[in-house]
């Protein structure tokens, strides 16, 4: 009779736990505005597989790719809310709500690629993460969107080359002020209206990544890309900071530490896409041209910083950080 009874409140406890373990098990919802084949669809479905492994199932992830859960300002607005547990996001949108997210948009504030890594992984980073997940978007990793330069008619060496040239750049002040200080004529239009105006020449030349440069076909309009990697500006996994906190320690170092695993997928991937793109692009005839230094091109933005700075001061400290870092 005791072993009876000692069997029969064993399995009652394990079913307890069972029960316990299904009801604190989370499922979230994870936007992503790419399409099959790009670098972060596959590193946003490994972070949902890292995620279920690292976590022994306590929580698990289900993608949705293309942006089907909605626009990136609608799903910046619900993952802040917690109506979307994850998103995958570019930080130039995260700007204007959180400003210290800006700092990636300050053009020639980075060097390369790997600084801009360096310098969102130090000091500087920590206080941009910080100041998002105040705001509800907290980052778990960093992941490459490239570096945009110039495309034009003619080779740009320095900021002298870009004087008097139409260059369609992204609505935003401090990149049309971008090319204003170089004396060219900054003209922000629709992406989609790019190509017809290359080709018409209602713009002399415009700005992006290699991927992209090569995928909407802007290398049949142009004759020279010249390496200014005057911006870049990087995306996140992030992910609704009440979400995150509720969940106990183990499990929040396990998903942030698939998001980093993610992440360093994501820039492998995009380092191998962005040189075939460039191999691409030559092949069809592009020239691609590299500038020697780039220290004339970072003093002619002295006035925009300045600019920027008398009207941010609480920003001075974060740029100089990144400013200072190696």
């Amino acid at each position: 009779m005791y072993q009876k009874f000692t069997t029969t409140l064993i399995g009652a406890a394990a079913a307890v736990a069972l029960l316990g373990t299904a009801a604190t098990a989370e499922t979230w919802r994870a936007w992503n505005i790419h399409s099959e084949g790009h670098p972060n669809t596959a590193a946003m479905d490994r972070f949902a597989e890292l995620v279920e492994e690292k976590t022994d199932g306590e929580v698990t992830i289900e993608v949705f790719h293309g942006g089907v859960l909605g626009s990136q300002p609608d799903a910046l607005e619900q993952v802040r809310l917690g109506a979307i547990e994850v998103g995958n996001f570019n930080l130039g949108p995260i700007g204007p709500m959180v400003k210290e997210a800006n700092l990636v948009s300050l053009p020639f504030i980075f060097k390369s690629v790997p600084h801009m890594f360096r310098v969102l992984e130090g000091e500087a980073g920590d206080m941009v993460s910080d100041a998002m997940g105040q705001a509800g978007l907290l980052p778990l990793a960093w992941v490459d969107a490239g570096a945009r330069s110039f495309y034009t008619q003619k080779p740009i060496n320095t900021p002298d080359d870009v004087a008097g040239l139409k260059i369609r750049v992204m609505n935003n002040d401090l990149y049309t002020a971008m090319i204003s200080a170089m004396g060219g004529n900054p003209s922000p239009m629709a992406f989609g209206e790019v190509y017809q105006s290359l080709k018409t020449g209602v713009v002399d030349g415009a700005e992006n990544n290699f991927p992209s440069f090569k995928n909407v076909a802007h290398y049949e309009v142009t004759t020279n890309y010249s390496l200014s990697e005057h911006l870049i500006i990087p995306e996140c996994i992030c992910v609704n900071t009440s979400k995150f906190e509720a969940l106990s320690p183990e499990l929040q170092d396990a998903v942030r530490a698939a998001a980093e695993e993610a992440g360093l997928y994501q820039r492998e991937l995009w380092a191998v896409q962005s040189e075939q793109a460039r191999k691409d692009v030559e092949a069809a005839g592009v020239m691609v041209n590299e500038i020697a230094d780039k220290t004339p091109f970072q003093d002619a933005m002295v006035a925009v910083y300045d600019d920027y700075l008398a009207a941010n001061p609480d920003m001075r400290k974060l740029v100089e950080i990144a400013q200072s870092t190696e």
